[in-house]
């Protein structure tokens, strides 16, 4: 028998505990051990891949700003030529300050110290100043700008504040060549209220901002621990924006604007607007608003009396006057109320019973009596009693009426944004029975209706709109965008009437008439060395107390090549003081752009 000894007792109790120990593990552990790897090697695996793909760029570019600093170098703006490539505005050279906003926010200490004495250096706001540090998006960028165009000796003070989150960088300033002349026009420049890029805020600059921005480049700014830079590397050269070629003819402008400021100042008056458009394009050759202002320093005219910054040229709206007997004519001549030849006396006024008080009738004056007008005569002379009756009747004689004057102001596009290139465009008024009664309390009346045949009472446009119809006449019936950049090979035309071949003869023959005959209101454009045509008109604002100067016409009376808008608000004498400005204005053009061949280009 064999012997059993301790060891192997030992044995034999170690390997039946080990046997125990060493029993097989159920299959559900192994599933349940399974998952959790699987779920783990997933959750890592996705981690992974969000960091270095989703946010790869993001976190790569966090990682290099621990290396060194990354500055944006502002693009210059594109340059704003005019209509023969003279540039209205350049962009010169200037320093503009940076903050690193991510190293900043790191500080322990009260920052709001740090802001308190930049804000200090910079002549700003140190409140708004915080307030927009707090705001500054980091993942888009670390660096923001904290002010443009500084001067020298504020770049001199940032620097003295050794404070390594600041950089300052080169920057351009724009600066509009005779800014005055074109501030309404061309517009200008300023600090986004998010960002504090460079952006169109006005004019031109506002409307093509995306084509005149450039886009920002980017530069490497390599420092020491001690922040001691040692190297400066251009990542990204900064784009500039692209070049625009304007429809202004930069001479032309010039001139209406010094002789608009002269003619104001002879009045004693400082506000007044003038239009020059190519008739057969809707290309604004020039465009002045009086009062106007600097575009270089903006700012200067934030609080001012006349509002400088208001763009009379195509946001204010004016009873237009007598320059709307044209349309009116046109209206009555198609709806063939009267013809051509059509006669009525002026005595200097009518008179319409009064059904509340019989013996005190109503009465509408004419500016003199101008004995028997026809159609061409009443327009050049501008007779309101001709078109009273034209637009509203008498003694059994049926005009126009509302409702169809109306609809003729529509046809002609009146009441509605022009859609030229610029912002803010005011849309005028067209008075209507309804609205009056519902804003008044008080019925259409047919005074209502003569006040409107000549441009008076509630009809308000504005002036880009009356020259913009006025141009239709002088092309023979078609009214096109007005527009300040071409942005297609062909003008694009709003409404075509040029099947109105017998309506528009008449109406031209009458404007020319009043520059050619003795009694017309615009015979001082008669001594031109080119044949034109016109329409006067004074409109009376403020209860009567103040009178509105208008003139429109065109030249050469065939095959037109400039119409011309003059506007004097409160003026002393009437539509007379508005004729000579057009004269001159007309005058410049032939001498230096008809009779070389200029005007073509």
């Amino acid at each position: 028998m064999k012997e059993l000894n301790v060891e192997d007792l030992l044995f034999n109790e170690e390997q039946q505990e080990s046997d125990y120990l060493e029993r097989p593990l159920s299959r559900r552990t192994f599933l349940l051990v399974g998952a959790v790897v699987v779920a783990l090697a997933l959750i890592a695996f996705g981690r992974s891949a969000y960091l270095n793909v989703a946010r790869g760029s993001f976190y790569q570019e966090r990682a290099l700003v621990n290396l060194h600093r990354e500055v944006e170098l502002p693009a210059p703006r594109g340059i704003i030529k005019d209509r023969f490539g003279n540039p209205l505005v350049e962009n010169k050279n200037s320093f503009s300050a940076f903050l690193n906003v991510a190293d900043l926010l790191k500080k322990n200490e009260d920052w709001s110290a740090m802001i308190g004495e930049i804000a200090h250096v910079l002549g700003s706001d140190s409140e708004e100043l915080e307030e927009f540090v707090r705001k500054a998006n980091l993942e888009k960028r670390n660096f923001i700008p904290l002010a443009r165009n500084i001067s020298r000796s504020q770049t001199i003070s940032l620097n003295s504040l050794n404070f390594p989150e600041i950089e300052i960088t080169s920057d351009y300033v724009r600066e509009y060549i005779d800014g005055p002349v074109y501030s309404h026009t061309l517009g200008y420049v300023g600090e986004s209220d998010s960002s504090k890029d460079l952006v169109g805020k006005d004019g031109i600059e506002a409307y093509y901002d995306s084509i005149l921005r450039g886009i920002d480049g980017k530069m490497f700014i390599y420092r020491d621990a001690l922040g001691k830079t040692l190297d400066r590397k251009v990542a990204e050269a900064p784009r500039a924006g692209g070049d625009l070629v304007v429809t202004l003819d930069s001479q032309l402008q010039k001139f209406f604007y010094d002789r608009m400021k002269s003619a104001l100042a002879g009045l004693g008056r400082e506000a007044g607007v003038g239009i020059a458009l190519d008739p057969q394009s809707g290309e604004v050759l020039a465009m002045v608003s009086l009062p106007s202002f600097d575009n270089n320093n903006v700012s200067k005219y934030l609080v001012g009396r006349s509002q400088p910054l208001f763009n009379r040229a195509v946001s204010g709206t004016y009873t237009p006057g007598s320059t709307i007997k044209p349309l009116v004519a046109l209206a009555a001549l198609h709806e063939k109320i009267v013809e051509p030849d059509f006669q009525i006396l002026s005595t200097g006024s009518i008179e319409i019973p009064n059904p509340y008080v019989p013996e005190n009738p109503s009465r509408f004056l004419d500016w003199k009596a101008h004995g028997w007008v026809d159609l061409r005569s009443a327009l050049a002379r501008s007779s309101n009693v001709y078109f009273y009756e034209l637009g509203g009747g008498f003694q059994g004689f049926k005009g126009l009426g509302i409702e169809r004057l109306r609809g003729y102001w529509e046809k002609f596009l009146l009441g509605q944004k022009t859609g030229i290139d610029l912002l803010s465009e005011s849309s005028g008024f067209l008075p209507e029975p309804e609205e009056k009664e519902k804003r008044t309390g008080q019925i259409w009346r047919i005074g209502d209706t003569y006040n409107v045949s000549i441009g008076q009472g509630d009809l308000q446009l504005t002036p880009l709109q009356l020259i913009n119809f006025i141009s239709s006449i002088a092309n023979n019936g078609k009214i096109f965008r007005p527009h300040l950049v071409n942005k297609q090979n062909d003008p694009e035309v709003l409404f075509d009437y040029s099947d109105w071949a017998s309506e528009l003869k008449e109406v031209r023959q009458g404007m020319e008439d009043a520059v050619s005959k003795p009694y017309g209101t615009a015979n001082m454009l008669v001594y031109l060395p080119m044949k034109s045509a016109g329409k006067t008109g004074s409109s009376q604002v403020a209860n009567n107390t103040r009178t509105n100067a208008f003139f429109v016409g065109y030249a050469p009376a065939e095959n037109s090549e400039i119409a011309v808008l003059v506007l004097i608000e409160n003026s002393r004498e009437g539509s007379l003081n508005a004729v000579p400005v057009a004269r001159d204005v007309m005058q410049w053009y032939y001498d230096n752009r008809i009779s070389n061949g200029k005007s073509s280009l």
